[in-house]
């Protein structure tokens, strides 16, 4: 349960902060790069534990259908290149998964900041997913992704 409901500081109809960080392939991907698209741009937490499994899961189960809808795909979280290649070999997710090291493309979006885990704030990233259009800005922001249901939350069928 998080200690606030929503953290970030970024509305439907700003313009989506710029990204450059690298895919777990080691490629350079910026954010620029896929402007012409719609983006769902989904933040969590790590690599390979359950609840991210479950979201990335529903993801590629439903990619295809993400894809006709118009959708590009990308993953952010703080883990390294390396542990973005394993994940991504190991369920066969098809869509891109940017190292944010340093943590600066989730502090500029907002979505790094204190979260009561068993009995204790941390500080981790909140599991957030922006809809961004093919202009560049926001679209729609998503603060309560249900891991299972994330790509129908996406098209809008689960709020």
């Amino acid at each position: 349960m998080a200690v606030t409901s929503s953290i970030t500081h970024l509305k439907i109809s700003d313009k989506a902060p710029a990204i450059k960080a690298y895919d777990q392939e080691g490629k350079l991907f910026q954010l620029k790069d896929i402007k012409g698209k719609k983006t769902a741009l989904y933040f969590y937490p790590n690599d390979d534990t359950e609840t991210c499994v479950k979201e990335a899961c529903n993801l590629r189960d439903n990619y295809q259908m993400l894809l006709k809808k118009g959708y590009e795909v990308i993953g952010v979280s703080h883990a390294p290149v390396a542990s973005k290649k394993k994940f991504a070999e190991k369920y066969q997710l098809p869509f891109r998964l940017l190292s944010d090291p340093d943590l600066k493309i989730c502090k500029e979006y907002g979505v790094f900041g204190d979260k009561l885990f068993m009995g204790k704030i941390i500080q981790t990233i909140h599991r957030i997913t922006f809809i961004i259009d093919e202009t560049g800005k926001i679209e729609k922001i998503i603060h309560r992704v249900k891991s299972g249901e994330a790509a129908l939350q996406i098209i809008g069928i689960v709020s």
